[in-house]
């Protein structure tokens, strides 16, 4: 156990969120002001510039599609200008754009329901975008050349977004866009958690993962992958968890230590988490720090043994938990489902077909489990109790994340003009 003791771990670990999708924007708006606001899921399409708005339960319908990059010529204007920034651009889009530029990867709204909050890794940049006007509020360019994945805090007012290429994660005023402080991690900067409380900041480091050095004897190329815990009013770092170690103490050490997608458990003793090139989970253990349980989850016989060709490194990236933590709902990336896992047990439930599932996200209600299927465009939500598909919705181009939040009552779309 490092300096930090495990006095204060068992402290950070009692104040553990839920899970990486609590719909924690909802918290700081007024009752007055939550009256006349409506309940959704924000889906961001990744290669074509959009995000959907869908409803949060029922029949997951679309309501309205903003636009996210409306300063696009703007933008392109600067990159080409630059032969940096332009280089940078060149090898997101033939990385891990697979060939397409990447121009939403998270997003959240505002308290209330006035914006929508995107990073843009193309773009290099955090935006906010008026929900009534399409318009930009403001624009954070991060440092470095990539943004990627972010977490809002629990009282709707801080944001968190990871700077890929200069490992720092960069946490704003989600109102106004201000920099209210950063922080360093491991390399390339992927996941974000605030905790329950709001006091402490979770983000797990991934490395590289477009290179071809994919074989488990040459993990150790990948970089720096390590947990890197911070104190969300100083940003100053008061644990690093390193997954090799716990990894290797329990014999798997042809595991890759770059956690990707991860959820807590609802008593905020657990964490679940998903691992690169890994068909499957891991359960550790917060308190005694180690990790105790694995679950390997079914290949699908038609997926290529040949690591290379999974995308960023992914074999399985997305989980959530249901809100009385008895389920996990897994996306099997490479894999083509979604299944959900009873937590008790570790035994899955049916396979559901999805074309590269990339996200899982917990509904309004917290009956379903929303995943995006990016290699179909569309959602789907799969219910808890039965483990069956209950809708699919199609969206734009290449869907990732899913998040909720909250518009107005009567929203449908920005205004044209």
């Amino acid at each position: 156990m490092s300096a930090f003791g495990t006095r204060h771990l068992r402290a950070v670990a009692a104040a553990l969120a839920l899970t990486v999708t609590a719909p924690a924007t909802t918290a700081a708006a007024a009752p007055d002001a939550r009256d006349s606001l409506r309940e959704v899921m924000f889906v961001g399409n990744n290669w074509d510039g959009t995000a959907d708005v869908i409803r949060s339960t029922g029949d997951f319908a679309r309501i309205g599609r903003i636009d996210v990059i409306p300063d696009q010529d703007e933008r392109m204007a600067e990159i080409n200008a630059d032969p940096i920034k332009w280089i940078y651009f060149q090898a997101i889009r033939n990385s891990v754009g697979e060939g397409h530029d990447q121009f939403v990867d998270d997003m959240y709204s505002t308290p209330d329901g006035g914006s929508v909050v995107v990073s843009r890794p193309s773009f290099a940049d955090v935006v906010s975008i008026d929900l009534a006007t399409g318009d930009i509020d403001w624009r954070f360019p991060v440092s470095g050349y990539r943004s990627d994945h972010m977490a809002v805090s629990p009282d709707g007012t801080r944001v968190a977004v990871s700077a890929s290429t200069s490992n720092t994660v960069h946490v704003l005023d989600i109102r106004t866009g201000e920099e209210l402080g950063s922080f360093g991690t491991g390399d390339k900067p992927h996941e974000n958690i605030f905790t329950s409380d709001g006091k402490y900041i979770w983000n797990m480091s991934i490395g590289e993962v477009n290179t071809a050095l994919d074989a488990p004897w040459l993990d150790w190329t990948k970089g720096n992958r390590r947990i890197t815990v911070v104190d969300a009013t100083t940003y100053e770092q008061v644990k690093v968890i390193d997954m090799r170690e716990r990894l290797d103490a329990v014999g798997l050490d042809d595991h890759s230590d770059a956690v990707r997608p991860a959820a807590f458990s609802p008593d905020e003793s657990k964490l679940y988490f998903q691992v690169s090139f890994f068909n499957g989970f891991l359960e550790y253990d917060i308190a005694s720090d180690r990790i105790t349980r694995t679950k390997t989850l079914p290949k699908n016989p038609a997926t290529s043994e040949d690591r290379t060709t999974w995308v960023n490194d992914s074999r399985h990236h997305g989980i959530s938990m249901s809100p009385d933590g008895a389920k996990l709902c897994v996306a099997g990336t490479m894999d083509d489902y979604a299944t959900v896992v009873d937590r008790t047990t570790l035994q899955e439930g049916p396979l559901v077909p999805a074309a590269k599932p990339y996200w899982a996200t917990v509904s309004g209600d917290g009956t379903h489990c929303v995943v995006s299927e990016s290699g179909s465009d569309q959602v789907t939500a799969i219910d808890f109790a039965t483990g069956e598909k209950s809708v699919s919705v199609p969206v734009g181009d290449h869907p990732q994340r899913v998040r909720l939040g909250r518009v107005a009552a009567d929203w449908t779309g920005p205004s044209a003009g």
